[in-house]
């Protein structure tokens, strides 16, 4: 892998990493929105996104996340051998301008000129050549003062996404930048066909680059409330790990707007680099079927399907036997847990279900059966009363927090690997095929010694099952 550039020369990527997890539910939750998915490829969209970001233009990369995504976020980077420069930790969700304040803000260290390249995570981008192209374009004009957005030339007259259309020549001096004309909402069928037609017209993808001080100055004179809580919620933050966490009534106080209506859309400053790069957004189930390889009547199948006279349908599984005959444009994704059936042309639709299933308090919108923590991840197996079964997966070096539940009891029966059990301050070896018992009440703490993974099954027992069911006495990842 290529060095990386510092300081005012660089152009430091900052990994929008948020979402709620509803437009390509089941596979994306709350807990585990689509960005942390391999929906594309073989690795996540986060990992993509950051590998776009690789060589020695780029510095190493930002992240603003959820608290609660925090240490898939830094393992999956870890994974793909790009560790951040920092994670910035959101308590509350503020929208993209607030997050485009607190990077530039703690990116002024790197140089007044230092540029910032303000990436979702979740987005497609085919052709990393004509990305890195357009970046370098948009960095000679973000150096000229400009802050600069990324137009995607359109494919077709898409209601989906917002438009940008742009001045008729190019900027003095700047190959292929126009100044921007104005920002246009998504717009209604016959409108979207005369963009097309017009050639002025471009999709907002979304993306920007600028540098620290020409943003910093744009937002203190439009919306200096954002950047006066920003500074706040900096000025009262603290380090945890490899974490920063901002000061939460700071933040809370800041007000929620996205960057465009925030700053770009009355911005004299506003430039836009058209670029064909294979971009997508993958907003839906619908958009990731035409962004997939298809079969020869036009199916996208993954995991264990099998489809008979079916034609231009997404059918997807993650665990059974799903068979499908003479259906057409459909979209079908079996979880373990939760299955989807949409017709392809309402999966935009699909976030009315996650909302359904919040409204009842349904824990399908938020979790997987595979939950995912720092030292590995369970998997609820089966439940009834007063017991649950999982299967617990424990990272090689990896160790639980010490705690006891004042509800339940826990059987484990190590099934590979050796466990190391700590329990009521007495250390002792587990091996494979053979169990032990953490009485209620009782501190215990579970570690991985060896070098492969970990993997037992736990029978829990009591009158209360819960996850909140735990006193942590101590923890190596700073969980309360």
């Amino acid at each position: 892998m290529s060095g990386r550039a510092a300081g005012d020369a660089a152009v430091h990527p900052v990994l929008l990493s948020g979402g709620s997890g509803t437009r390509l539910w089941p596979a994306s939750r709350s807990l585990y929105p689509k960005q942390l998915l391999p929906l594309v490829g073989e690795r996540t969209m986060l990992q993509e996104t950051a590998l776009r970001t690789a060589g020695e233009m780029f510095a190493a990369p930002t992240v603003i996340c959820n608290d609660a995504h925090r240490f898939v976020v830094a393992e999956q980077l870890h994974l793909v051998g790009l560790p951040p420069r920092r994670i910035i930790l959101e308590p509350v969700g503020r929208n993209t301008a607030p997050a485009a304040a607190l990077a530039a803000l703690d990116l002024a260290t790197a140089g007044p000129g230092a540029l910032l390249l303000l990436l979702p995570s979740d987005h497609r981008i085919a052709d990393r050549a004509a990305f890195h192209a357009a970046v370098d374009r948009a960095a000679a004009a973000a150096r000229a003062g400009h802050l600069v957005t990324f137009g995607i030339h359109p494919e077709r007259p898409e209601t989906g996404y917002g438009y940008i259309r742009r001045a008729a020549d190019p900027l003095a001096g700047l190959d292929d930048v126009y100044a921007v004309d104005s920002f246009v909402e998504k717009p209604d069928q016959e409108t979207a066909e005369s963009y097309l037609a017009s050639g002025a017209h471009v999709w907002n993808s979304g993306i920007f680059l600028f540098q620290v001080s020409a943003f910093l100055n744009e937002v203190e004179r439009l919306r200096p409330d954002i950047l006066d809580a920003c500074r706040a919620a900096l000025a009262g933050s603290r380090d945890d790990l490899d974490f920063l966490r901002l000061d939460e009534d700071a933040f809370a106080a800041c007000p929620s707007d996205s960057i465009d209506y925030a700053v770009m859309e009355r911005t004299r400053a506003a430039a836009v680099v058209p670029v064909d790069m294979g971009w997508s957004d993958v907003g839906s189930w619908n958009t990731l079927w035409e962004v997939s390889g298809k079969d020869a009547q036009g199916n996208v199948l993954k995991g264990d399907v099998t489809a008979i006279d079916a034609a231009d349908s997404y059918i997807a599984s993650d665990g059974p036997l799903v068979a499908a005959l003479g259906v057409r444009d459909l979209v079908v994704v079996v979880n373990d847990d939760s299955v989807l059936v949409v017709p392809r042309g309402r999966a935009q639709e699909v976030k009315d279900i996650v909302a359904d299933l919040k409204r009842r308090d349904r824990p399908q919108h938020v979790t997987h059966s595979t939950v995912f923590r720092p030292w590995g991840h369970y998997t609820g197996i089966d439940a009834g009363e007063r017991f649950q079964v999982k299967q617990i997966t424990v990272k090689p070096g990896a160790r639980l927090s010490m705690q006891m539940h004042h509800h339940r009891a826990e059987h484990w029966i190590v099934v590979q690997g050796t466990a190391k059990v700590t329990r009521n301050g007495e250390a002792y070896l587990v091996f494979e095929n053979e169990s032990t018992y953490i009485p209620v009440g009782s501190s215990h703490s579970l570690e991985n010694p060896g070098k492969v993974p970990l993997r037992l099954i736990e029978v829990q027992s009591g009158s209360y099952l819960g996850e909140d069911d735990i006193v942590r006495f101590d923890d190596i990842y700073g969980r309360n």
